[in-house]
């Protein structure tokens, strides 16, 4: 491992410069059921939370899923299921002293300009950990859930299940400032040989006559699409993303499907994913792609093209594993891992528009340089996130009142919010600039705003310090108003000499 982290150091100073995008989906993943937090206590936690925020921040990480109920319970005050386990070490004990943990993320993420997206598990109930439940809605109706190799689950065949995941999500919605609402890859349980499902209760009350797999199918599709419509009712601009498995379906199973030899999303966990791409019902979508390159069963490369092809019509977003890029070797040059490979991979398909670190963590302990290069090669500037135009395409109005004041400590610049000119509350939101970016150009550079490495801030704030080198260059600063899906207003500029 000495021998690839010098590798890289080298390779670094090497490195070609990339053609960096200014929209990047760069996500991480914050998780709760490994038990890092479990029975911490606030202050640790929030110190701990913190620490890795900054140092996501400083990669230029803009997108945190935080992982807010594994398992029917909940890392935020719900009305509904009880404090998690993973929080407080006992199902049901509220934190001492009191907090939010969600509400708590929210505000720290956005303090950083980065999105929160609240990460739920929707069908699992219990994990072989978890020695009680007191989920009121298990013990008022136990007949609703089945157990499966040591886990409790939802059984998906039930309507009222889907009906009252849907009310949880809902009330995190409605209650919680967070910008997207994320669910994994656990929907009907990973197989094990020779263990059945057992869901014949449910599906002799509502198979209605249907081939089994293709009914399994039917109940994933009818929650996917019944969660999307719960968020776009309660908030319309909250994103809705999914992170599958990372094979739809085999090659031998479907012509069509990729050309490998694993478990599938649509054969073995029910989950139809590219149905619900191509019908909108997700807004973006991570496959897991934990696999390195030269992988017999699943060849990262092979799988990467696959669903570059085969689901283009929402953003695609690789779902990266941070400590297996590291342990294997370039393809091409054994001196480096794999970051490189995967990375300039990534960049050449049209269709995907970012990745996502798993696991935060693991991304901040920056194994093998793994995070450094993120930051010199490959997210050396701030990025906006991919355009969603079918859930709002019109940009904010542009930012007023523009003008530069030399405080005692030295100039600011400050702006004016845009106008606002709808009239009802939802489409208020939608309209109103929630963040500006400012951009800066020196004398004779093109003032080219589609260059990301001129973004010198994006912030919440209606004002920016700028600095002071004696007042020998003329600068010329352009804002810009970003919406809740950071579309971009038109610029305004102000010149100033510093």
């Amino acid at each position: 491992m000495l021998l690839l982290a010098v590798g890289c150091q080298l390779w670094i100073a090497h490195c070609p410069a990339q053609t960096q995008p200014k929209r990047e989906f760069r996500g991480a993943w914050i998780q709760c059921v490994n038990n890092q937090w479990c029975g911490m206590g606030r202050d640790r936690m929030q110190q701990t939370l913190t620490y890795q925020l900054d140092e996501l921040q400083k990669a230029n990480i803009n997108v945190i899923l935080f992982q807010v109920r594994a398992e029917g319970d909940a890392l935020y005050q719900s009305r509904f299921e009880p404090w998690s386990r993973f929080l407080t070490g006992r199902q049901g004990m509220a934190p001492n002293p009191m907090w939010d943990p969600l509400e708590w993320m929210v505000a720290e993420c956005h303090r950083r300009g980065m999105e929160l997206h609240a990460w739920i598990n929707p069908y699992r109930a219990k994990t072989k950990g978890t020695p009680e439940l007191t989920s009121a809605y298990y013990l008022q109706h136990p007949d609703r859930f089945f157990s499966y190799d040591g886990l409790l689950l939802f059984d998906p065949g039930i309507p009222e299940n889907r009906q009252y995941i849907c009310q949880v999500v809902q009330d995190i919605v409605s209650r919680y400032d967070i910008d997207g609402l994320h669910i994994d890859d656990y929907f009907y349980p990973y197989p094990v040989a020779g263990l059945p499902i057992p869901d014949d209760r449910s599906y002799a009350a509502y198979g209605q006559g249907m081939n089994r797999e293709d009914w399994r199918r039917q109940n994933v599709n009818m929650f996917i699409y019944e969660l999307y419509q719960t968020i776009r009712q309660t908030k319309p601009w909250v994103k809705f993303g999914v992170s599958p498995f990372g094979i739809y379906r085999n090659q031998r199973n479907d012509p069509n499907g990729s050309a490998t030899n694993g478990l599938q999303n649509y054969d073995d966990l029910y989950a139809d994913v590219l149905e619900w791409v191509r019908r909108g019902w997700v807004d973006y979508n991570i496959p897991q792609l934990y696999w390195e390159i030269g992988n017999r069963a699943a060849d990262y490369a092979t799988l990467a093209r696959w669903w570059n092809d085969n689901a283009p019509q929402r953003p695609l977003i690789i779902g990266q594993d941070v400590e297996r890029t590291v342990k294997y070797t370039d393809t091409t040059n054994p001196q480096v891992h794999q970051v490189y490979q995967k990375y300039n991979l990534q960049r050449s398909l049209p269709a995907v528009q970012g990745s996502c670190q798993w696991y935060a963590k693991a991304c901040v302990d920056n194994p093998a340089n793994y995070t450094t290069i993120l930051r010199q090669s490959y997210h050396p500037y701030l990025a906006l996130q991919p355009l969603m135009p079918w859930m709002d395409g019109k940009a904010p109005g542009k930012v007023r009142k523009a003008k530069v004041l030399w405080m005692p400590d030295g100039p600011v610049l400050f702006w004016t919010a845009p106008k606002l000119k709808a009239k009802k509350n939802l489409s208020i939101e939608m309209e109103k600039a929630v963040k500006y970016v400012v951009y800066r150009f020196a004398p004779g550079e093109p003032q080219d705003i589609g260059d990301p490495s001129h973004i010198v801030a994006v912030t919440s704030d209606t004002f920016l310090r700028l600095p002071y080198a004696g007042g020998q260059i003329k600068y010329t600063y352009i804002i810009t108003a970003l919406d809740r899906l950071q579309n971009e207003s038109r610029p305004v500029k102000k010149k100033v000499t510093l």
